[in-house]
This record gives structure tokens, sequence and C-alpha cells, in this order.
């Protein structure tokens, strides 16, 4: 790390008082990581679980932490085998600004440079990925185990683009060790997303038209269809707090993980 008297010359030298600020701020926390990648804002989209434009549809006992809403077209159909620990806003105002706010997020996730771009139509099964920005023009896949490590940096975010479609395999699983954390992982998919039978996956979904969860799967992380529908069967999901906020409806959280077969998050 340069010595203060160094970064105190180089300071004085800049004359903008913001540029200077700013110029303190990168070489003080550049050793501690904060100048990486940083996460995607959802802005008022976050506290959703499910958000979409053409309706939600759900079949079987599903579980929802978190709100959920669909704008313009409001329909929910299957709500009474919903359990839900949140606010159904349906199209309300609310839901609205959020969807501004979700479309902002998904130009920001397509927009980061790719730290590694994958050939067309990637199996991201079987593989250990640090922190970073990973791109395929196509469409990802998963079958088998995909291990996110954190290394000991809480703030280390994953930031997914799959330019067509992201599909995973029953069975699937998602593998967070080293202080990985679900709320900073994004998927930014160009059409559609599909979690497989039993699925178990982390991170939030941001796709240009529809998700469906099929049966069983479960996801740490919200569901945020663009301009199409989300459709459930049998599912638990939740939207992830950061670290340090104040943990959404304690109890209905409890619920969650007394629901679910078995833990999607490791370590």
């Amino acid at each position: 790390m340069k010595s203060p008297r160094l970064i105190s010359i180089l300071i004085r030298r800049e004359k903008h008082p913001f540029r200077a600020v700013l110029l303190a701020m990168s070489i003080l926390l550049a050793p501690l990581g904060l100048w990486a990648q940083i996460t995607v804002d959802l802005g008022s989209a976050a506290p959703f679980a499910v958000l979409a434009r053409t309706g939600i549809t759900i079949t079987g006992a599903t579980t929802i932490v978190g709100d959920m809403g669909s704008f313009p077209t409001t329909t929910v159909t299957g709500f009474e085998n919903v359990t839900l620990v949140g606010i159904n806003h349906g199209g309300d105002l609310i839901t609205q600004a959020a969807k501004i706010d979700l479309l902002a997020a998904y130009g920001d996730a397509e927009g980061r440079s790719a730290t590694i771009t994958y050939g067309p139509i990637f199996d991201l099964g079987g593989l250990a990925l640090p922190s970073g920005v990973y791109r395929n023009p196509s469409s990802f896949g998963l079958t088998g185990t995909l291990t996110l490590d954190a290394q000991g940096d809480a703030n280390a975010v994953w930031i997914f683009q799959a330019g067509s479609t992201l599909t995973t395999a029953s069975g699937s699983v998602m593998n967070l060790i080293g202080g990985a954390q679900a709320s900073h992982i994004i998927w930014q998919v160009g059409s559609s997303a599909t979690l497989g039978t039993g699925s178990d996956f982390a991170g939030s979904i941001l796709a240009f038209e529809s998700i469906t969860l099929t049966t069983g799967a479960t996801i740490d992380g919200g569901l945020y269809a663009l301009n199409g529908a989300v459709t459930l069967d049998s599912n638990s999901l939740a939207v992830v707090p950061e670290p340090g906020s104040a943990l959404m409806l304690a109890g209905g959280l409890a619920l969650l993980v007394f629901c679910r077969r078995r833990p999607s998050v490791k370590s």
C-alpha cells in the first residue's frame, strides 16, 4: 500500500475537490477489494421474490418469502396454492415502480464487461468460479454442481450473462463457499430461464422474457421476468437480504427452511 505521505501528495495535486475525494477513496480502499465488481442494484424491485409482466401461474403448494406482483397483466392463477410471506402487490404503483427499476438493473447487468466469455451453449456444471462476470453469447446450462467461491471476500459478486436461455438439469445444485452470498449473484438472461425438477439454485434471475420453475425447484433469490410470465410448480423461493440489513419476517424464513427438502446454500 502507498505511504500516507505519498497519498497526501497525490491528493494535493488533484485540484478538483470531488475528484480528490474519489482518488483518496480508491487508494485507501483498493487493497480491500472494494473497487472490484459491485453488485447490481435492483432498487425498488429488490423486495420482490416474483415480479412479472404478463402474469404469474402457481401450481402445487409453493412457499414465497418476499413480495410479488405483475404489470400490466395482473393475473395470478393458483394464488390459493401459495404460502406468501410478503405482500401481493398485483399491478399497483409499487409494482409499476419496481418494473422501471428492474429495466435499469437488467441494462446494468447486461452492460458489464465480461471476465470470461464461454463458447455457445456452455454447461457450468463441475466448475468452481471466483467472483467475476461470466458471459455466453447463446445459453448457459447447469448439470450437476456449480461452486461459487468468494475466497473470504464478503463483497464478492457474480454476474452471469446469457445471450439467450438459462436451463438447469434435474437435481442440479449450486454450492456457495468462502462467504459467497446469494444476494450477490445475478443471472441476466436474454430470453427465458427454466429451472429443472428439484434444482437447488441461488441468485436473482433477470429474464428478458419468462421464467419457469418446474416441480420441486428451489431458489435463494428473486424471479424477475421483464416482458413475460413467471410459472411455478411446488417450489420454495426467497429474496435474500443484504448482509447487515433487517431480516425479512424471520418467522417466514423459518417456515421456508422447514418446507425445503434440503438447504440450497452450502458452506
